[in-house]
């Protein structure tokens, strides 16, 4: 009797033959339902008055949590601080004294992912006249 040498080695299975009894089903996704299309809406508020722009900053997410809409923000972005040096003797003459006068300009961006017709739900809420409110549309995105 003779003994080969393949008698005494067992053959591997393969990656795949392995990988195979223990994967778990393959699911195919369900057809998905038609969507409006998605715009990416980038609404920027300024204002000279901090309270104000974090008030209507606190509205719109307020409106876009109850539209259900998916949002990022309030960005802060940095305060911006104007100043104008004057001498405060009108003529020129006199002590050398100095009046500093300075200007806040604050600035909040806030991001939102919704269909372009629930902007107008979104944004009628009651903005005070000192915040100048940006809105610019995005492209399109994917719904996921």
């Amino acid at each position: 009797m003779h003994c080969h040498l393949e008698d005494f080695f067992f053959t591997p299975f393969t990656p795949l033959q392995v990988a195979a009894p223990f994967a778990p089903p393959v699911k195919k996704p369900a057809p998905a339902a038609p969507v409006a299309s998605q715009k990416r809406i980038r609404i920027t508020l300024t204002s000279c008055d901090v309270k104000a722009v974090e008030k209507v900053c606190s509205d719109l997410v307020q409106s876009a949590g109850q539209q259900k809409v998916k949002h990022k923000g309030p960005i802060r972005m940095p305060t911006r601080v104007l100043t104008v040096t004057t001498r405060k003797s009108p003529c020129g003459e006199g002590t050398n004294t100095w009046d500093r006068f300075e200007m806040r300009v604050y600035k909040r961006v806030i991001d939102l992912l919704c269909p372009s017709d629930q902007v107008k739900a979104i944004t009628s809420i009651q903005i005070a006249p000192s915040v100048e409110v940006e809105v610019v549309l995005g492209g399109d995105t994917e719904a996921h």
